[in-house]
């Protein structure tokens, strides 16, 4: 079941562009080598730390295609797939080859709102049509809309929704779903930060943004919390946490691609209205990996 295979660390991938601003498939080649090696559980591509929102449906499944390929068997995938048009999102599925995926990771939809009965339908018909099983995405930082924890508990009930990754504002919510979830619903982390304390309270893992730059310390400080072994687990996060606060500065995936510039893995390119983060944060992020990954 999907809570033993997407548990540990899994990693929401950057999209890499060239100075042109098309993809550079040659360094998402290399990112995707580079996380594997540093020993993540499962990769996640389009994304929106993968700039899906700016990439054309073409450029979506050529991104997509690059990862499976390269990505080979060695790790499992999870595929964002997610809108606030129910009925394009549904349409979405056909566009990929999704026999390779293990699970289609989606959003809640953003800017419209919805109530919550909205956002159950809309899970309800998203779920009946996907040819895998669906994660559940609540960030509502990003969206505008925050599904609260009955609705999660009670779409954990449908036979297609697998799981979700909670990046809700309270670790009370957290906590009501970790309580009544079913015993196969995986219940995954959003926020790199907290995710210590959220796999103490019972969480199975982590979507991260931090591991593109630090997958060992980062994939490891995740196993020995899923060990329990949490002394071990503070050495290594206390040794990025100053790196976790500025890569959420200013915006994500800036912050991050800041990071994998400096580390010689990616350019510092971006499409609008994405832009690098500023100077001085830049220079922060220099400052930090000198003095802790040199």
């Amino acid at each position: 079941m999907l809570r033993q295979i997407l548990k540990g660390t899994g990693v929401a991938l950057v999209t890499p562009f060239n100075t042109d601003k098309s993809i550079d498939f040659a360094a998402l080649e290399n990112l995707i080598d580079i996380q594997i090696a540093g020993g993540v559980d499962y990769l996640v591509t389009l994304g929106t730390t993968g700039e899906s929102v700016v990439l054309s449906d073409d450029e979506k499944v050529a991104v997509f295609n690059c990862t499976v390929n390269k990505v080979n068997g060695r790790v499992p995938i999870v595929i964002g797939i997610g809108g606030n048009n129910t009925s394009e999102v549904i349409k979405s599925f056909a566009k990929f080859d999704l026999t390779k995926v293990e699970a289609i990771l989606s959003v809640t939809p953003y800017y419209n709102k919805p109530p919550q009965e909205g956002l159950y339908q809309h899970y309800v018909a998203v779920a009946d049509a996907a040819p895998k099983p669906i994660l559940l995405y609540n960030v509502p930082g990003r969206t505008g809309v925050n599904m609260k924890a009955a609705t999660t508990l009670r779409l954990a009930a449908h036979p297609n929704i697998a799981g979700i990754k909670e990046a809700g504002p309270e670790m009370a919510q957290t906590i009501d779903i970790l309580k009544d979830r079913p015993s196969d619903f995986l219940v995954v982390s959003g926020d790199d930060e907290i995710v210590m304390a959220q796999i103490a309270c019972g969480m199975d893992g982590v979507i991260s943004v931090a591991a593109n730059a630090f997958p060992k310390p980062f994939s490891d400080m995740i196993g020995y919390c899923m060990a329990g072994d949490f002394s071990m687990a503070k050495r290594l996060n206390d040794m990025m946490v100053e790196g976790y606060s500025y890569m959420y500065e200013e915006n994500n995936p800036g912050g991050v691609k800041a990071f994998l510039f400096e580390q010689g893995v990616i350019k510092n390119e971006f499409r609008l209205p994405l832009v690098p983060v500023s100077a001085g944060l830049q220079k922060k992020i220099h400052d930090y990996l000198q003095k802790y990954f040199a």
